[in-house]
C-alpha cells in the first residue's frame, strides 16, 4: 500500500483558522473529505474550483466522496488548483531530498 502526506502550501495567499487535520492519508475516502475540508476552509465552490482547474464539477464531487477510480492526473490537477502538494516517502520515515535538490526542496521550488 502506498503512503503519501498532502502538505497545504501557502504560497502568498491568507493563512485562515481552521481545524483540518493535514497529514498522513491512508484511503481515497480520506483524502475526499481533506480536500473537502480544504476547499470549504478557504470558502471555495465547487464551481470555483472547476473553473480554476478546467476539472468538471461532476468529477470534483466524486473525487472529494472517495471515488478510488479517479485519474490521478486529474486528482494532482485539483490538488494543485487548491493549493496542495503530494510527498511520497517510506513509512514510518522523514522525506528524503530529491537528487539534484537541496534540503527536499522539489525541482521546481529551486529554480
Amino acid at each position: 500500500m502506498l503512503f503519501f502526506t498532502v502538505r497545504y502550501l501557502l504560497v502568498g495567499a491568507i493563512r485562515m483558522k481552521t481545524d483540518i487535520t493535514y497529514g498522513k492519508v491512508q484511503t481515497a475516502e480520506a483524502l475526499g473529505r481533506l480536500v473537502r475540508a480544504h476547499r470549504k476552509s478557504r470558502r471555495l465552490t465547487l464551481e470555483t474550483v472547476s473553473g480554476l482547474g478546467n476539472l468538471s464539477t461532476r468529477f470534483l464531487s466524486e473525487f472529494e466522496r472517495g471515488k478510488e477510480t479517479a485519474e490521478i492526473g486529474k486528482i494532482l490537477k485539483a490538488l494543485r488548483t487548491l493549493g496542495l502538494e503530494v510527498i511520497i516517502q517510506p513509512r514510518g520515515g522523514s522525506p528524503s531530498p530529491s537528487p539534484g535538490s537541496r534540503a527536499g526542496n522539489t525541482r521546481e521550488e529551486t529554480s
